[in-house]
């Protein structure tokens, strides 16, 4: 009878043969905060109606500031509690996929501080005027400007 053979045999590997030393890079961080560096530029934004008219016969204005280039004007204007969408627009938005066209604004001031129209924006709005955006496509600022945005909440075209 022949002997057994052993199919659990022990292989014993060099370790520094598979898995070389590497010498340890060293990386430094500086402080995003650092007394030395200047703060993050700002866009203030000012957002005219759609709420009701005040005894004067004006809109009421709300105002937001934000760090440039951080955020899309849909994203400001939801963290912010500020209304985007008529009363269709809150039940059948697409959640800011420039699909559905219910977040529509008007920029009565400060289109300069605002990314160009998207590929969306474009086959969208293309019979529209070029102040109108869709806040879910509009990246406010740039991470190197600052200055002031007035945006129209509700275009006329809507009431």
């Amino acid at each position: 009878m022949a002997s057994p053979i052993n199919i659990f045999s022990t292989i014993t590997l060099n370790p520094s043969i598979i898995f070389p030393r590497r010498q340890s890079n060293s990386i430094t961080f500086a402080a995003v905060n650092s007394p030395e560096s200047p703060p993050p530029p700002e866009i203030e934004l000012k957002f005219i109606g759609p709420k009701k008219l005040g005894s004067d016969g004006s809109y009421p204005i709300d105002e937001v500031k934000t760090i440039s280039g951080e955020k899309l004007l849909r994203n400001i204007m939801l963290d912010n509690n500020l209304e985007l969408y008529a009363t269709y627009g809150k039940l059948m938005n697409c959640a800011g996929g420039g699909s559905c066209g219910t977040c529509i604004v008007e920029i009565i001031e400060g289109n300069d501080l605002l990314n160009e129209r998207t590929n969306t924006e474009l086959r969208y709005l293309k019979k529209k005027p070029e102040s109108w955006r869709l806040a879910c496509q509009t990246i406010v600022g740039n991470k190197e400007n600052s200055g002031k945005v007035v945006v129209q909440r509700v275009p006329q075209w809507k009431k």
